[in-house]
């Protein structure tokens, strides 16, 4: 096997346990520095694989390369995302236990292509039958679909996944990938209806218009510009060089015919993308009594045909609002600014809903119903630690994702590395490592954290507002060390935080979050008249997105808030039943330039993605470890005390088995 290594491939250290300086971080930063100028982008750290975004192609990703890393032992290749593949793969198979691979990183760094490139690595190289293609196919092509409706051009990323998405590729008992599910976490509403300067909205918007043929843009009543709709053309950077949208349609149309989507699903769908183009494009005027009205009824003439809606009373709805008293229905009229609230939250409650229907659809199109007994193997693709010059709601949402799964690397690495030992009563140095669970019971303890909060500011009859939260938060944890805010702020030469923020230390670094807009993107209302409209909707996908049972519960449903934290348990939930790989994406630097390594902002990463705490771990015990039951059954063919059969307790088999092998008794150590 030795061949297939060039001299090129040994550059640095492939593993970083077998650094001699391996505890110095500027050793660890040397060695990925000497790698990556070789585009040598893979390194390992025992089994976890780290991964530097070269911003460009290097052509480590053909037919060839795959085949070689098929069934292989893990580290007798030179380090690669097939690798990490194969091995949960392989591991899946023998020991028929179900596996997930968590991928993170910041944003930019190269997750959503780490996922892309595994699940064609399955596609490619699992056994296949005829009758299964179907579900191959079926799993690739999800992938452009959902990047469409869910990802964006961002400062940082032109392919930003503005979602997070576990995905379960299902297995028969041949290893034969038989279908998969999809569940998809918290998509960015917002960027519908506003782009900060230099970002775009979601991919879809700008594919249809570039892409759709005339007789479908003019039955949806579009223009080809982007720059003619208000929802487009904030980030003023409609047309994005790097990216060509026309391609993405013709990529994406043909997805479709696969995932079983229907010519009538298509219309209702198209439908609703111009919907809400034409909904960005309503402009409010003030009478003289200080009420809204919509002088230029054009466009919702527009949205009323293409959504099966009655245009006066979609009128009306934009501009009044339904009030319930004691015994009959009061309609008042909205100012300017709660009409403009009104129409850009029924443009994010479309699309939101809209979303969700998607991954519906695809989940039944991936379903396989024939086969009862699965193993699967997850993939975790989730948005990675964001911190921006402004970061508000969607970023605090992000980041406490991030710490949940930084405290799950944790539990199942370092604290459960260190239980391991002390439970099989083998000798072992405790690694002092940052437990983050503080962080996280900041924001998620019942009652107490910053959400609790939030969610009763929502409730709280009176005026509410967000400067009303802060100064509970101010009120409520701050005394908490990694908490601070203005009127709290520690030492001088801090960089300032204004009146309406308030700054967490996460484990990641420190992020300040402007709590403006805070309590309206976690109540996340729709008034009630705009959704009896929805719910008369003719359009057959929001028919199923808006049901007439919800006009009649009347309890509040939950905040964003809580349904994010509910929906992030049920993912731990998933998560622990599994067993872990995992890879670590890195971001060279800020300009997505080629073979540049900005090393302040690597060695950033490197100290929160814990990598050098997961080091000194493997450094100090033993990197490879099997049951004995499944170490006798992989290796007892070496022995002729243990072939073909042997009927002892394993663990005496394997003391037979390693003795006549000849390790030395400080090579080894047998566990409970």
């Amino acid at each position: 096997m030795e061949s297939t290594l060039t001299a090129r491939d040994k550059v640095g250290v492939q593993d970083f346990v077998l650094l001699d300086a391996y505890t110095s971080e500027p050793a660890f930063l040397d060695n990925l520095r000497k790698r990556f100028s070789e585009n040598l982008i893979y390194t390992y750290i025992g089994t976890l694989l780290v991964s530097v975004n070269p911003y460009q192609e290097l052509g480590i990703y053909t037919m060839s390369q795959m085949e070689l890393y098929q069934g292989v032992n893990f580290f007798e290749l030179p380090p690669h995302v097939y690798a990490i593949a194969d091995n949960a793969y392989r591991m899946m198979c023998s020991e028929l236990t179900n596996h997930f691979i968590l991928i993170s990183g910041e944003s930019g760094a190269g997750k959503t292509e780490a996922s892309k490139k595994i699940l064609q690595y399955f596609a490619v190289t699992c056994p296949m039958t005829e009758s299964l293609q179907i579900a191959r196919d079926r799993l690739l092509l999800s992938n452009p679909v959902l990047e469409a409706f869910g990802n964006a051009k961002t400062l940082r990323n032109d392919n930003s996944s503005r979602f997070g998405k576990y995905m379960d590729i299902q297995f028969d008992y041949k290893g034969i990938p038989v279908g998969g599910h999809i569940i998809s976490y918290l998509i960015e509403k917002s960027r519908v209806v506003y782009q900060n300067q230099g970002e775009r909205n979601f991919h879809i918007f700008y594919q249809l218009l570039e892409g759709g043929e005339e007789e479908l843009l003019a039955y949806l009543g579009l223009e080809r510009d982007p720059q003619l709709y208000k929802y487009l053309s904030q980030g003023h950077c409609a047309k994005e060089s790097s990216i060509n949208d026309k391609n993405d349609w013709k990529t994406v149309s043909s997805a479709f015919s696969v995932i079983d989507f229907t010519e009538d699903d298509l219309e209702n769908l198209f439908g609703i993308l111009a919907s809400v183009l034409h909904l960005g494009n309503v402009c409010f005027e003030e009478n003289h009594q200080g009420c809204a009205t919509i002088p230029d009824t054009h466009e919702i003439k527009w949205i009323a045909k293409l959504l099966g809606v009655h245009p006066s009373i979609l009128l009306e709805a934009l501009t009044h609002r339904k009030i319930e008293a004691k015994t009959e229905e009061v309609i008042c009229p909205l100012t300017l600014e709660l009409s403009v609230y009104a129409r850009d939250a029924m443009a994010k409650a479309i699309y939101g809903r809209t979303f969700t229907w998607l991954v519906n659809k695809i989940n039944s199109s991936l379903e396989n119903k024939d086969f009862t007994k699965k193993t699967v193997i997850g993939l975790l693709d989730i948005y990675g630690f964001e911190v921006f010059d402004k970061n508000g709601f969607e970023q605090f949402c992000i980041n406490y994702c991030n710490e949940k799964l930084q405290q799950l690397l944790i539990e199942r690495t370092l604290k459960a590395e260190q239980a391991e030992y002390e439970m099989e009563g083998i000798e072992w140095e405790p690694i002092q490592y940052f437990n983050n669970k503080i962080i996280c019971d900041l924001v998620d303890e019942r009652h107490k954290g910053i959400i609790s909060i939030l969610d009763e500011e929502c409730i709280r009859p009176g005026p509410a507002t967000d400067l009303s939260f802060l100064e509970k938060l101010e009120e409520k944890v701050g005394q908490h060390a990694h908490f601070q805010t203005r009127k709290l702020a520690g030492p001088k030469g801090r960089k300032r935080i204004g009146w309406m923020e308030f700054r967490l230390s996460h484990y990641a670094g420190e992020v300040t979050y402007c709590t403006k807009g805070f309590l309206e993107k976690n109540n996340d209302l729709l008034y009630r008249h705009l959704k009896e409209v929805l719910c008369s909707s003719k359009n057959r996908i929001l028919k199923e997105c808006f049901l007439v049972a919800e006009l009649e519960n009347r309890r509040r449903p939950p905040t964003v808030g809580t349904q994010f934290k509910n929906s992030l348990s049920s993912l731990l939930e998933i998560l622990i039943s599994k067993e872990p790989s995992y890879i670590r994406c890195i971001k060279p630097n800020e300009r997505k330039e080629p073979s540049k390594f900005d090393d302040l902002l690597i060695r950033h990463q490197i100290k929160y993605l814990g990598l050098m705490e997961h080091l000194r771990v493997r450094r100090a015990g033993f990197a490879h470890r099997r049951k004995y039951e499944h170490f006798l059954q992989r290796y007892k063919s070496l022995c002729p005390d243990t072939w073909p059969h042997w009927h002892g307790p394993p663990a005496e088999g394997v003391e037979r088995l390693i003795q006549y092998i000849g390790y030395t008794p400080e090579e080894y150590k047998l566990g409970r």
